[in-house]
């Protein structure tokens, strides 16, 4: 049996209830490489409407809006993260790489203490 690879799951709420964790950063990051909420969500596995619920609470949760759409048009529209968007996304990537650095030593001990 493989050993577990330990995965922190940083989350941080906001107003109205609503929380900022990492599927909604892994929702930015589809779409910064794809440009666009359907790819995005297709490769999340996930229905349109979810990701625009996600997106629509992620731009209520801040002050600025995270993600920002243009309709078709002759460029045929597309979905772009703003810069508050790639502000929180830098940040959050950076919290998540600084947990696993800081648990690094302490999940070696607890995962050799594991049942094969």
């Amino acid at each position: 049996m493989p050993t577990p690879d330990l995965r922190p799951r940083l989350r941080f709420p906001g107003a109205r209830g609503l929380v900022f964790g990492p599927g909604k950063a892994e929702l930015l990051r589809h779409i910064a490489e794809t440009g666009s909420i359907v790819r995005a969500a297709a490769q999340m596995e996930m229905s349109y409407n979810r990701a625009w619920t996600l997106v629509r609470d992620m731009n209520a949760l801040f002050r600025k809006p995270l993600v920002s759409r243009t309709r078709g048009g002759a460029a045929g529209g597309g979905t772009v993260l703003t810069a508050a968007g790639k502000d929180v996304l830098r940040r959050y990537t950076r919290m998540e790489e600084a947990c696993l650095r800081a648990t690094r030593r302490d999940w070696a001990a607890l995962r050799a203490a594991l049942r094969a």
